[in-house]
């Protein structure tokens, strides 16, 4: 891309209109001082020069003959007829600077300069003080407008390049600062659901509460639950297309105190005061905190500003917590389609050849010889690798569809692995409309790949029991069968019990792994407290 194309059109119809005038200039001054033929030759010729100059674009090849013409047209016909031809000189010249050739530039001053010498010489003129002290002034004048255009030309490109930098340097610059800034933070502050909890506990600790909780979006014109407090687990408003507190305050950004509750697990009263404060960073809600007390009246004036004092803070925190783990969630998503198509377009095509190598070496055997059957073991071993391959691609791709949620992308995993080993699989799923944070439902669905692959590849399964239950903030996942169970001296499947437990501590879950009654054994991760029965 040349400059003058990053510049615009504007240095281009600058040039132009420059070019017009200048000749219209040297014209008149010539005409002014009569009508002689050879001027007027040399004008025609001028004319013809700058339409091919102007007509061509710039930065090609033609239009650099044309300044070229120019300048040739310029020196000659000052030094055989009329000095007052070097007033266009400059116009080729800054010309070429603009269309990126300072180096043309330089290359035309200098031609311009031999052929006036050259010129003058045969001519006779170059003794005349007169004639050299013009042309010297106007070549200059000439290389000063080059320079100043070639100058200006830097300082709009910089200009521009502030206003606009490359995505790729702006990602490595705010990625940079990200790393440095997070380095600096203390604690697991970059956690959405401890900041959250931390933030309930600090307003309650200073407003009467019996319960409460800490709202996020989470896109489809809902809220997640982040986090929670009081002595049962309540059922949260979280949907913004209706009349509630919570929909008033997430839309307006400001504080709304109802004398309704915002839980619709909580019996209506007429004792009740709820307060629910927007977080909002800059011009964006990021989240709310909802707390509610058993008493009329509990939050006056004076309570709600001690609450919304500390929001500012608090909403830039959460804000924080929120976009790094979003970034990190697109970067192990990215990393992990990476891995897929690694393995795709290489291990597993290559076993696949391999497999084909060995069908054609049994098929040029003789029938029954004992090469012919090792051979065809080793031909079912490379299939057993290539379906685990195959299985393990499709777990690396497996996602949380953002509208089919938790529970589905959960079944989708379990029909496809029992399918493939021969497995009778038995659902029961129940899950809300509500939906957990993207992470956490990310992590989950991990745990309970992690859990099915076990069953299949170590328990010698026939049947695989597989429960979720997601009502936010509460989830649990269960993953049974009716294999030979986990042994203690039994090596295999214990790396991934290690990595299950790390996920469930990950997002504050429990994981836990007891036997099956009467044999296998039954992996369940739980978030939350149990709802109770309605």
């Amino acid at each position: 891309m040349t400059e003058l194309t990053v510049l615009g059109d504007r240095p281009r119809s600058a040039v132009v209109a420059v070019r017009v005038l200048m000749l219209a200039l040297v014209a008149a001054l010539v005409l002014i001082e009569g009508i002689h033929t050879a001027e007027l030759l040399w004008l025609v010729l001028l004319t013809a020069a700058a339409a091919i100059a102007t007509v061509a674009p710039p930065t090609h090849r033609v239009a650099h003959l044309g300044r070229a013409a120019e300048v040739l047209v310029v020196a000659l016909a000052a030094s055989t007829t009329d000095d007052n031809f070097l007033v266009f000189l400059p116009v080729p010249v800054i010309g070429a600077v603009l269309a990126g050739g300072r180096r043309v530039a330089a290359v035309l001053l200098g031609v311009a300069a031999v052929v006036l010498v050259v010129s003058g010489a045969s001519e006779g003129v170059l003794s005349d003080r007169g004639y050299l002290g013009t042309c010297l002034q106007w070549l200059v004048l000439a290389g000063a407008g080059a320079y100043q255009a070639a100058v200006l030309q830097r300082v709009l490109l910089a200009r521009r390049t502030d206003e606009t930098p490359q995505p790729y340097v702006e990602a490595t610059r705010l990625l940079t600062q990200l790393r440095s800034v997070a380095r600096q933070l203390p604690g697991a502050t970059l956690d959405p659901g401890g900041l959250a909890e931390h933030l309930l506990d600090e307003v309650r600790a200073m407003v009467p509460s019996s319960r409460g909780a800490v709202l996020s979006g989470s896109g489809g014109g809902r809220l997640v639950v982040l986090a929670q407090a009081g002595v049962e687990r309540l059922d949260w408003e979280t949907a913004l297309d209706t009349e509630s507190s919570v929909a008033d305050a997430w839309a307006t950004q400001q504080p709304v105190v109802s004398g309704r509750s915002q839980a619709r697990s909580v019996a209506p009263s007429r004792d009740i005061s709820s307060m629910v404060v927007p977080l909002v960073a800059g011009v964006r809600t990021v989240g709310l905190i909802v707390l509610e007390s058993d008493s009329a009246g509990a939050y006056p004036p004076p309570v709600l500003a001690r609450v919304t004092g500390l929001t500012g803070a608090a909403a830039l925190r959460l804000e924080a917590a929120l976009l790094f783990d979003e970034v990190r969630s697109l970067a192990t998503t990215e990393e992990r389609q990476r891995l897929a198509r690694e393995i795709h377009d290489g291990v597993a095509q290559e076993l696949v050849m391999v497999g084909y190598g060995i069908d054609n070496a049994v098929a040029a055997l003789p029938d029954a010889t004992a090469a012919e059957e090792e051979l065809r073991i080793l031909r079912a071993e490379v299939t057993r690798v290539i379906t685990e391959l195959r299985l393990s691609l499709f777990e690396l791709r497996s996602e949380v569809d953002r509208y089919g949620g938790l529970t589905a992308a959960i079944a989708d995993y379990a029909r496809t692995v029992g399918a493939s080993a021969g497995l009778r699989v038995h659902l029961s799923l129940d899950e809300t409309t509500a939906r957990l944070p993207a992470a956490v439902e990310a992590e989950l669905l991990r745990i309970a790949q992690e859990a099915i692959t076990n069953a299949r590849k170590h328990a010698g399964a026939e049947n695989l029991w597989v429960t979720c239950a997601v009502d936010p903030p509460f989830a649990q996942v269960e993953i049974s069968d009716d294999g030979s169970g986990i042994g203690e001296n039994r090596p295999d499947g214990r790396y991934g019990l290690a990595i299950m437990a790390e996920r469930a501590e990950r997002i504050r879950g429990r994981l836990e792994i007891t036997p099956r009654v009467p044999n296998g054994t039954t992996v369940a991760v739980v978030l939350g407290t149990a709802p109770r029965a309605r």
